[in-house]
């Protein structure tokens, strides 16, 4: 959750919240939201409803992604939300998705001529978004991709993971091949729209989500996570190739002693791994933009845009009213 006060063209962070509750947690397994997964959520939504109160906040969007999109009981769980915290979620698609992480983070896409890559690897799905640069103002987006492939949803389908060192391997190689497997298609759609740019043009890429933020912390090597180091990094993409093979290698003991990581992402962390990794593979690139923004911060800008909109309305209303009253 993120409430805010408009600023000029930006806006003022008041307050903000966040909890892993792992939504999706044996969706894959059952098509349902399991009973423990919906209280974890409902639990952190009461924290956001008590935080929304209390800050008089007058305008706000509230969305559920791929888990309540794949959910059979999805809708049943925005009801009961509504009833118990007053929040309205509002299912959105995955190409509204895709567009609200865009708005969210272009600003912190690195500087130059071409198209470029956004990528936000969630917990049921990873979103991909080609997009054409507009001088600082939100890109155009050329095309985009939706694949079911998120931390939680890659981490169920592929089993619990093995003691030894080349069963880990095994289960690492198959994650990165459903990857590819699913990617294929836009791959191979995007490529004649990339051959058309001047040759040896590298393709930027910016990528939002809790993966590329705590490998990026890695390699800064911070003793806990710090959002203003890692917001707008720029990190060389052989360091993150290199944190994740390391990541895939480590016992999940190993990985929880890590700074940055600890219990909640033990596990989750390799299936991350596995995403961006596949996606620097069909898209190499030698540098990566890390954001540690993106849905939250597209939905703010909405708001404001579309309140600015309004007011603006308002004020030619207000005009014409006094100028057909002379």
């Amino acid at each position: 959750m993120l409430i805010a006060r408009p600023a000029g063209e930006h806006f003022v962070v008041i307050d903000a919240f966040s909890r892993v509750v792992r939504l999706g947690e044996g969706l894959a397994q059952t098509g349902r939201l399991s009973d423990a997964a919906m209280d974890r959520a409902l639990g952190a939504l009461q924290i956001c409803a008590d935080k929304l109160r209390r800050r008089g906040v007058h305008l706000a969007r509230s969305v559920a992604t791929e888990a309540c999109r794949r959910a059979e009981n999805g809708p049943a769980f925005i009801e009961r939300v509504y009833e118990r915290t007053g929040i309205r979620l509002d299912i959105i698609s995955a190409k509204e998705e895709a567009r609200l992480a865009v708005l969210g983070c272009h600003l912190l896409l690195e500087a130059g001529d071409g198209p470029a890559m956004i990528f936000d690897i969630g917990g049921g799905s990873t979103e991909l978004v080609l997009v054409e640069s507009m001088n600082g103002q939100v890109p155009r987006i050329r095309d985009w991709q939706s694949v079911p492939w998120g931390v939680v949803s890659l981490t169920e389908t592929c089993g619990e993971e093995p003691d030894t060192a080349t069963g880990r391997a095994a289960r690492y190689a198959r994650m990165r091949q459903l990857v590819r497997d699913s990617l294929a298609p836009f791959a191979e759609r995007i490529a004649a729209a990339l051959r058309d740019e001047p040759a040896g043009l590298p393709l930027r890429l910016l990528g939002t989500s809790g993966t590329v933020t705590t490998l990026a912390s890695l390699h800064l090597d911070l003793p806990q996570y710090d959002r203003r180091a890692v917001d707008g990094l720029i990190v060389p993409a052989e360091s993150m190739r290199g944190i994740s093979s390391s990541l895939a290698d480590m016992t999940p003991d190993q990985r929880r002693a890590l700074p940055c990581i600890g219990r909640e992402r033990s596990d989750l962390v390799v299936a991350g791994c596995a995403i961006l990794e596949t996606i620097l593979d069909l898209w190499p690139a030698d540098r990566l933009g890390v954001a540690d923004r993106g849905i939250r911060e597209g939905i703010l800008r909405s708001l404001m845009s579309a309140e600015g909109a309004g007011e603006r309305t308002r004020a030619a209303l207000r005009r014409i009213k006094r100028e057909g009253a002379k």
